[in-house]
This record gives structure tokens, C-alpha cells and sequence, in this order.
């Protein structure tokens, strides 16, 4: 997953990225057979986490519209237990949470020890979305990445692995889901005009997310772009840069509260 991950420091220009790039993965189903490996590993590494309780997981997915949050969510995530695991989907403030500080609202969601949360969007929309519609004076935002980096910084320094995933999508692939959106009753209630004024400003979201990717992208939470114009690709990606995350913490079980000869000893 290494030719996915921005390189801190590294000057991001999206169009670098290729959103059909598939990884060298040829075949559709021996991926998804790989897919299915890594949901089963993520499964008992969670299991351990929970047990271990000296980590939380927080991971971040950011993307244009339909460049699968939601099915990232669902598919990679398919195997974890619920009562370990959390998804927060970000909306606009509310009236509460916008006469706070940006970050309230996301630090009250942040993972506990042996958790893992999901961010379905997340505080990076306080600075992409009001870059985009001109609603926050540059000064803001140039203090606003700032400090995204040290609350970031704060949450790893205190056990938190920060794992941030970029959907790059192609304009023709959303326009192709949109339409599909719109013809499936299933998914129609999800579409709204709103989704087409948004794309009208498609390049300058390119450029805000290309800044935002630059600017926090940092050693102690880098950014990957997981090309997603396929999918399947897009799941397997993300899966096994979870996976190889949580297999570097080195998680282990508690030792028993009991030592073997008292637990021995045990009658029930």
C-alpha cells in the first residue's frame, strides 16, 4: 500500500494519482478472495485491540461525493464487532456545536483505548468546504491547518493511530454512480440538487483537497490516496492498509488474571 501513501512534506497534485489504478490487481475475483483474507484479519486483530486496550483507531475517510464512504464502511468493516467499533457521520453544524471551537465536535468523538472509530467525513470539511465556497478568510483557514495537525498530534502522542484515506474518484466515474443513483430506487431518496451544484465546482474541490492534502499531511498522520474509480480495489486498499497498521502495533491478550495453577485448580 506504500505507492498510496503521501510522503510528508510532498507536494500533492492529484492528477499524479491514477482513480482506475487497480495496483496490478488484474483479477477481479482473486482480489476480492484477498478482500475477504484481510476482513477475516481485521476481525481478530480487533479482537485483540479491544483486549489490549492500549491503542485506539481512528480512521478518516474523505472523498467527493459517491466515492464510497458509506461502501468503504460496509465492506471493509463487514467482519469487526459493533461493540468495538463506531461510525460518525460529520453533517453541517449544528447550532450547539457551531458556537464552539471546529474541533469540539470532533474531539467528543474521538476512539477510546481498544476502540476504533470511523469518521464518514470529519474536521477536515472546516477547512475544504469553507475554502471552496469563500465562507472563512484565508487567515482562518491557514490557522485552521494548523491546528488539525496538533489536535492530530495530541491524539497520537496519547495512543491513537490516525489512519486518513483520500477516495479519488474520476469525474466521469461519479457522473456515471449519479446517474446509476438516480435510477435505482433503492439509492434515488439519497440524491439531491445539491449534489449537481457541488459539481459544478468539481476542480475547485481538486485544488482545496490537493491544499489540505499537502498541508496536513504530517509523519504522524499521513494521508493515502486510494484510487476508487474500481470499487473492489478501492476496498482491498483500504483493508490492508488498516490491516498493516494494526499488525505493526505488536497488540497482544492481557496475561490471565489467574495464574495457570490457580485457574487449574478451578471447579465449576
Amino acid at each position: 500500500m506504500r505507492r498510496h501513501l503521501v510522503r510528508p512534506g510532498t507536494r500533492v497534485r492529484l492528477a499524479d494519482f491514477d482513480p482506475a489504478d487497480t495496483g496490478g490487481h488484474a483479477d477481479e475475483a482473486a482480489a476480492r478472495t484477498t478482500l475477504g483474507r484481510d476482513i477475516e484479519r481485521l476481525a481478530r486483530l480487533q479482537d485483540v485491540l479491544y483486549a489490549d486496550r492500549r491503542f485506539a483507531v481512528l480512521i478518516v475517510l474523505q472523498g467527493m461525493d459517491t466515492a464510497g464512504k458509506d461502501g468503504t464502511v460496509k465492506h471493509v468493516m463487514s467482519g469487526v464487532n459493533p461493540s468495538g467499533c463506531e461510525v460518525i457521520p460529520f453533517k453541517p453544524p449544528t447550532e450547539e456545536e457551531a458556537a464552539h471551537d471546529f474541533l469540539w465536535r470532533v474531539h467528543r468523538h474521538t476512539p477510546r483505548r481498544g476502540h476504533i472509530t470511523i469518521f464518514n467525513r470529519s474536521h477536515y470539511e472546516d477547512v475544504l468546504v469553507p475554502r471552496v465556497h469563500r465562507t472563512v478568510p484565508r487567515a482562518t483557514l491557514k490557522a485552521r491547518y494548523r491546528q488539525i495537525n496538533d489536535f492530530e498530534r495530541l491524539l497520537v502522542e496519547n495512543g491513537t493511530v490516525i489512519l486518513k484515506f483520500f477516495l479519488h474518484i474520476s469525474r466521469r466515474e461519479q457522473a456515471a454512480r449519479l446517474r446509476a443513483r438516480l435510477a435505482d430506487p433503492t439509492k434515488a431518496w439519497k440524491f439531491s440538487e445539491a449534489d449537481v451544484r457541488e459539481r459544478r465546482l468539481w476542480h475547485a474541490y481538486q485544488r482545496a483537497y490537493e491544499h489540505l492534502l499537502t498541508r496536513c499531511g504530517t509523519a504522524h498522520a499521513p494521508w493515502h490516496v486510494i484510487p476508487s474509480d474500481h470499487k473492489w480495489y478501492r476496498n482491498l486498499a483500504v483493508a490492508e492498509a488498516i490491516v498493516d497498521a494494526l499488525e505493526a502495533l505488536d497488540l497482544r491478550y492481557p496475561k490471565p488474571a489467574l495464574s495457570a495453577a490457580r485457574r487449574a485448580r478451578l471447579r465449576f
